[in-house]
């Protein structure tokens, strides 16, 4: 973490984007390393996460760069940190305005625009990047193009992070949320991408926020680019089998080829990231990091987690309920499932495929 001493102001830190999945635990461990925080908000907060209160509120609207310069008043800062830049316009706008604002700016970027399927692994961060199945890698990708551009031309400082699959007690990382949890606590049936065996990292955002808060006001951060995961790797059966063995339940796990599940719900915010990240194996080093911040030793592993996760779902039940559509989506899987699992049955030893 960035030491204070009695005669070295803290380092003011701005995060844009500071009560998501991401970036809430990152904000309570700027405020407990003595940061002085200030978060930049639309004044909305449906999370049920809470913000420190020694944070400094700003009201303001980071896509909007009038009411950006509105809330930030003229305030400079040693550390941007945006949660909340997604495109290659994004990041142009940020460049020219926190340039002269920033002495450090830190770009929350994305570990699914590694190339997929991953051809050597552990991923490292030179790992190709070229996420072709996924629009929002893509923009992403082209995101980190503007800045690294910005950097190499005009000095811009920035440091790119890349957090893959993180989650908190309130954000499950199953593919349907709260309404998988739902299912499997019912007894009903999941479909589970693939044969269920391949490799997934799974990082807790305290976790996650131990690298981060490491680098802020780092000068030999600047210019590089970090991923920052946890080593906590699991097959995804094991994911859904942890998630069941907290519920006391047993689970009922069936197995569907990712292509079909995109034929069958190829508008569900979830059957892109199955096809272009979650479907294939995704093992992380994470030596540079740790190189940079020493002190970064992830400790929550999934199976503890869980647990917090259910606490949390008791204690909010009104942000935890299953959703309708996603549990319709996910009854339509099923019912997928067992229409292929006849049709493969139907088949006669040595028929050939009509047509």
């Amino acid at each position: 973490m960035t030491p204070t001493t009695l005669d070295q102001a803290p380092l003011s830190v701005l995060f844009i984007g500071g009560t998501g999945t991401i970036s809430a635990s990152s904000v309570r461990l700027a405020v407990d390393s003595g940061m002085d925080v200030s978060l930049l908000t639309r004044g909305r907060n449906s999370s049920g996460r809470a913000v420190p209160e020694t944070v400094t509120t700003l009201l303001g609207d980071a896509t909007d760069t009038v009411s950006l310069a509105a809330a930030l008043d003229g305030r400079r800062f040693d550390v941007v940190v945006n949660f909340l830049s997604f495109t290659g316009d994004d990041a142009a706008r940020m460049v020219e305005f926190f340039s002269g604002r920033a002495r450090h700016y830190v770009h929350i970027s994305t570990a699914s625009l590694y190339g997929k399927p991953v051809l050597q692994s552990p991923i490292v961060e030179s790992t190709p990047r070229h996420n072709r199945f996924t629009a929002y890698s893509r923009a992403k990708l082209d995101a980190e193009e503007v800045l690294v551009a910005a950097h190499i031309r005009d000095g811009f400082p920035v440091t790119i992070v890349r957090p893959s699959h993180t989650y908190d007690e309130a954000s499950p990382p199953l593919p349907g949320g709260w309404t998988v949890i739902d299912r499997i606590a019912r007894g009903d049936e999941m479909v589970v991408h693939g044969d269920g065996t391949s490799l997934w990292t799974l990082t807790h955002a305290e976790d996650f926020a131990q690298g981060l808060v490491g680098l802020l006001g780092n000068p030999r951060a600047i210019g590089e680019t970090f991923h920052i995961t946890s080593d906590d790797v699991y097959t995804w059966d094991q994911i859904y089998t942890i998630v069941a063995d907290a519920l006391g339940v047993a689970p009922r796990l069936v197995h569907a080829p990712t292509e079909l599940i995109s034929l069958a719900a190829p508008d569900w915010f979830w059957s892109e990231l199955i096809a272009g990240d979650l479907s294939h194996s995704a093992v992380f080093d994470n030596s540079k990091i740790r190189r940079f911040v020493p002190g970064f030793t992830p400790t929550l592993t999934f199976h503890r987690a869980v647990l917090r996760m259910l606490a949390w779902r008791e204690s909010h039940p009104e942000q935890t309920a299953a959703d309708p559509e996603t549990d319709a989506v996910l009854d339509r899987l099923v019912r997928g499932y067992h229409g292929a699992a006849a049709a493969f049955a139907a088949v006669a030893p040595g028929e050939k495929p009509a047509g």
